[in-house]
């Protein structure tokens, strides 16, 4: 074909002087397609002849890879049709012209790009105003009410969309925030045919947005073209939901006679054989956390199209549904996987845990820090090194497992191998040595981080054995690594070879972990900590952890420069309205790269009218030995007065079992039932609470976010302490630190922002509808005494307030309660 056909005269030349400038050796280059023509080209590489770098980071969906073929000869090698076969999965087309530019050859062809459409955003926002598809859609069953604040965020979000911005939005409780970003968001995916991933932290969000908002929301866009209705959406869950077929095989086949869950093992062997899904919560009884363990799917032991049970896998079922849809629904942790990923190398535009997508909606944006730095720490424990090496090789009477015994029959057992089972049973020794060693150090203290005034600790006690660990575990490596050399190369794709490097990569991650304690003062960037965990049989054992101070240019690496959408909602990520320290701990803060919209939209609830504030001006300070009656004394009463219908938060397990336990017995007098979190799986626990309305349910840590109980469920949310993180916590104390190195009060730009969103989060849990109605008790007199408390009670909506002593408080509850 004449190159005239396929490249502008400018092309053709600018690529001439390339391939003259090179002396005539290979060029590689890539170009911008209009009306089928390349019209910009830039050089991206030069190489001597049949070796040229590939650098394709810069490109995009309908572009063009240009190299020349010196000898004139047009005809694809091999490594060009490997690298045609990469490009153009991503849309990518692949040419080879003579270095007279004169002929081509298209080996792929580029995929014809879409101009982008424009979402319309009044005729979006027509849709949830009055009159509108949204109020049509309540006629059929529910309620419509206009929401001025949730049409204002629409339009924000649907210009994000429409610009290529971060969009930063606080929705006060009622604002129907989903609605708000679901309805650009679907318009923009199905229109475009771009992929959109909207991720939150709670299960019970993705359920509501999946079975509720989102079909909801297609029949409101379907009332402008039926077509949106189809746009796919898709709910994603981590692989660890899904049972992978070929650990229960194994399972199955390593299992004892007197195993004692041998029973249950059998019940998921014959349900796997009839499940459709695969899912732990599709199975008619709940497995046991220990026994999901050894049959789940875990990305570092799975075979992917290498494993024999491919055609049957749940995870890739899943994947293939993924890859279809144009909007998942996913959790910030399996979002966050897919994202490192990404940064590591795999690309933006690759499937990697999720297939490739183009803008992202963080729901829930205030657990972003805190889902992040999770997912970005390192860790080592007894468990779960067994665990690998186990896989590696192990032993049940006389019986042998294991990856290795499976490669032996490949690669044939030679008399160096015995060394082997030595091996293992050296790593599991010292790593028992280097567990006891951490919990004796720890003695009665749950946790010890490594800094200047623990090190002598860590250099006695702990290193020494952690270096004996990372050596054993390297030289089971290389023992393991031999047998795998004396394999044929015909042989080295076998799935086999495949499991035994991911168990050496996983082993070798464990030895890193070592290597980064005994040099951690080269690495001021994270926090090194050791926790003192119990096991499920009662037993402690040490976590060794790495987690990094800092997540703010992960975040800005992985989220906000790459992706073209960036949308944060919560209801709580303002403090004081103001967003700084949230923005500063996700990475925002001075991030000029983008234009970031950051905007409050207040929640439509008649605050003032339905909810009483109540601070009892006589509680005593937290700290004082007379505060725990008094919160037991005040707690019953009001809980007689509302009859029961209670949320009562605890910062600490220890103080709510203390309160419940004085408690219960009072309560059972008056006929209300004391539910305690702890005593029953929490979604039974909150189906209970709802259907009892004569309940009261004694809460701690998750359960300050993610309750919905409206109605007469819930009349009275009481909260016996401000939400202050612990500040022993290593991590926590670690970034206090960072905060005072640079300068900054630690109290105020830190422990007091976050505990004033853990408090808003808390105070939500009462107002969930526009008719519900009761009362929120605080009963810390921090709030009216110190002079940080005004801004705990500016950060909350405005409502009727009682500020006095608790007799005075408790006469307005009355009153409040029961008015008519």
């Amino acid at each position: 074909m004449n190159a005239v056909e396929k490249l502008s005269t400018e092309v053709i030349n600018k690529l001439r002087e390339a391939i003259l400038d090179a002396d005539g050796n290979e060029v590689m280059a890539w170009g911008k397609v209009c009306e089928g023509v390349i019209n910009e080209l830039t050089v991206a590489a030069r190489g001597d002849e049949g070796s040229v770098p590939a650098i394709f980071q810069h490109m995009e969906k309908g572009d063009v890879v240009i190299h020349n073929h010196p000898g004139g000869i047009l005809k694809p090698s091999g490594a060009d049709m490997q690298i045609a076969g990469r490009l153009g999965e991503h849309g990518i087309g692949f040419y080879i012209v003579d270095s007279d530019v004169e002929r081509v050859y298209a080996v792929v062809e580029p995929v014809t790009v879409k101009e982008r459409r424009a979402l319309d955003v009044d005729e979006l926002a027509a849709l949830i105003e009055p009159d509108g598809a949204l109020e049509s859609a309540m006629k059929d069953g529910g309620f419509y009410e206009f929401r001025p604040s949730q049409v204002a965020m629409l339009r924000r979000v649907a210009d994000s969309f429409n610009e290529g911005r971060i969009c930063v939005a606080e929705a006060g409780t009622g604002v129907g925030k989903s609605m708000a970003y679901l309805l650009p968001a679907l318009n923009w995916a199905a229109m475009n045919d771009e992929r959109v991933v909207v991720s939150t932290a709670t299960i019970n969000l993705q359920h509501q947005l999946v079975d509720k908002d989102i079909p909801l929301a297609k029949k409101i866009l379907g009332s402008v073209d039926s077509a949106f209705e189809d746009c796919r959406t898709v709910l994603v869950k981590g692989r660890g939901n899904y049972v992978c077929l070929r650990r229960l095989s194994n399972a199955v086949e390593e299992q004892s006679l007197f195993d004692e869950e041998n029973d249950d093992l059998e019940s998921i062997k014959k349900w796997s054989e009839t499940t459709k899904i695969g899912t732990r919560d599709d199975i008619s009884f709940y497995p046991s956390t220990a026994l999901w363990s050894k049959v789940n799917s875990e990305g570092d032991s799975c075979l992917g199209l290498r494993c024999k049970y491919r055609e049957k896998c749940f995870v890739l079922k899943s994947k293939k549904e993924a890859a279809s849809a144009q909007l998942l629904v996913v959790n910030h942790h399996l979002l966050f996987s897919d994202l490192a990923m990404r940064l590591e190398g795999a690309g933006f535009d690759n499937s990697v845990v999720l297939p490739p997508f183009t803008r992202i909606i963080f729901d829930e944006a205030h657990n972003m820090e805190s889902s992040a730095t999770s997912f970005f720490s390192s860790e080592l424990n007894l468990f779960s090194v067994f665990k690998q090496v186990n896989r590696l090789y192990s032993k049940r009477r006389a019986r042998t497992f294991g990856a290795v015994v499976n490669l032996q029959l490949e690669a044939g057992a030679f008399e160096e191998d015995e060394k082997i089972p030595g091996l293992i049973d050296g790593i599991k020794e010292q790593m028992q040595v280097l567990d006891t060693a951490a919990v004796e150090v720890m003695s009665n203290e749950f946790n010890i981080r490594l800094r200047r005034d623990t090190e002598e600790i860590f250099k006695d006690a702990i290193f020494p054995a952690m270096l004996e660990l990372q050596k054993r575990i390297l030289d089971c490596v290389h023992a393991v690594e031999n047998i795998v050399r004396r394999l044929d190369e015909n042989d080295m794709e076998l799935p086999v070879v495949f499991e035994v490097r991911m168990l050496e990569r996983r082993l070798e991650a464990f030895a890193s972990v070592c290597q980064s304690f005994t040099l951690w003062e080269e690495k001021p960037g994270d926090v090194f900590w050791v926790e003192r965990s119990k096991s499920s049989s009662g037993e402690y054992f040490a976590r060794f952890v790495i987690t990094p101070l800092d997540i703010s240019q992960m975040m800005r690496e992985s989220v906000f420069s790459p992706y073209e959408t960036v949308v944060c909602t919560s209801a709580t990520i303002s403090v004081n309205r103001d967003f700084r320290f949230w923005s500063a701990r996700v990475g925002l803060n001075g991030f000029e790269d983008r234009e970031v919209a950051a905007s409050m939209f207040k929640s439509p609830f008649p605050y003032k009218d339905r909810v009483l504030l109540g601070l009892p001006e006589d509680a005593p300070e937290p700290n004082t030995s007379e505060y725990q009656s008094f919160v037991e004394d005040f707690t019953l009463k009001l809980l007689e007065l509302s009859e029961g219908r209670g949320l009562i938060l605890f910062t600490s397990y220890r103080m709510l079992t203390e309160t419940f336990d004085v408690l219960k017995p009072g309560l059972d007098k008056l006929g209300i039932t004391a539910l305690k979190q702890g005593d029953d799986e929490r979604t039974r626990l909150l189906e209970r609470f709802k259907t009892d309305t004569a309940s009261v349910l004694f809460a701690t840590s998750s359960f300050w976010e993610g309750i919905d109980s409206p109605g007469d469920t819930l009349k009275v949310v009481i909260i016996c302490k401000l939400p202050f993180m612990v500040p022993t916590d290593p991590v926590i104390a670690a970034r206090m630190e960072a905060v005072e190195a640079r300068g900054g009060n630690q109290f105020m730009e830190y422990m007091l922002p976050e505990a004033v969103i853990r408090l808003k989060q808390g105070f939500g849990r009462l107002m969930r509808r526009g008719t519900d109605s009761g009362v929120v008790a605080i009963l810390d007199s921090r709030m009216l005494k110190k002079y940080y408390g005004r801004i705990f009670v500016n950060s909350l909506p405005e409502t009727a307030r009682s500020f006095k002593p608790s007799e005075g408080i408790l006469r307005d509850c009355e009153h409040y309660l029961f008015r008519s």
